[in-house]
């Protein structure tokens, strides 16, 4: 697959990789290695120059979060949670229950009627994860959601989300820079290199174990990091 803008710059050539049911996969690499890109063209946001994309699911049966939560300011979390599914002509006193399960499903039931201005960022990045699971999507889209987040919040929130797939047992793309996150969160890893982007590696992250703080600060969670770094920096050394 390839993605041209303008006349000759190429953000994505020989772009090719598969994303199984039930899988969290990252896309790992630099800035402008085209991973937002990638995910972009998932969503059906942007269209190939060339290529194709092949979903099981339909549009409607994706959701995605972007990297800074986008919330209406002029209205309550639950309103702002409503929004897909208002959009899909379903009334508030209907959707109510549905609203008040993605709520519940991300910590913050007690908040539906705060406004966004009396949140925290990880609260906010809460509420859009949550706007994200009132359509109950097979595939959720992520494209560095965490980015801009305290280290703290960033681990409870990564803790968060891997709890909510295993109860919705949907499939993840995750979008990261982050070696360290992508190790915790990931089943596969698929590094990209740049100029322009495609996948030059790929690491299965094949583990037994947890992912939890002992995970977190065990020998072979390191390693895992130590090998997916190097496999950054063969990517970013293939794009020289």
């Amino acid at each position: 697959m390839e993605k041209v803008f303008g006349e000759n710059a190429a953000a994505l050539r020989g772009l090719s990789f598969d994303v199984f049911e039930g899988e969290f996969v990252s896309l790992l690499g630099p800035s402008g290695c085209g991973k937002s890109t990638a995910l972009r063209l998932i969503a059906g946001l942007i269209q190939p120059t060339s290529g194709t994309i092949e979903r099981r699911c339909g549009k409607s049966e994706l959701a995605v979060v972007f990297q800074e939560p986008t919330l209406m300011p002029w209205t309550t979390v639950e309103k702002n949670v409503w929004l897909p599914l208002k959009l899909r002509g379903m009334s508030f006193g209907d959707a109510k229950p549905v609203v008040d399960e993605a709520l519940r499903l991300v910590g913050l039931e007690g908040f539906r009627g705060a406004w966004p201005r009396e949140l925290s960022g990880g609260m906010k990045m809460r509420v859009s994860i949550a706007r994200a699971l009132v359509t109950r999507p097979k595939l959720i889209l992520m494209d560095e959601p965490f980015a801009a987040l305290d280290e703290i919040t960033r681990f409870r929130l990564n803790d968060d989300l891997l709890s909510l797939k295993s109860k919705l047992g949907c499939t993840v793309v995750f979008v990261t820079h982050s070696v360290f996150e992508s190790v915790y969160l990931s089943d596969r890893i698929l590094t990209m290199g740049t100029a322009p982007g495609r996948v030059v590696e790929e690491t299965l992250i094949d583990t037994d174990r947890s992912r939890d703080e002992a995970f977190r600060t065990s020998a072979e969670y390191a390693g895992w990091c130590r090998n997916v770094s190097e496999s950054l920096r063969r990517g970013i050394g293939a794009a020289v």
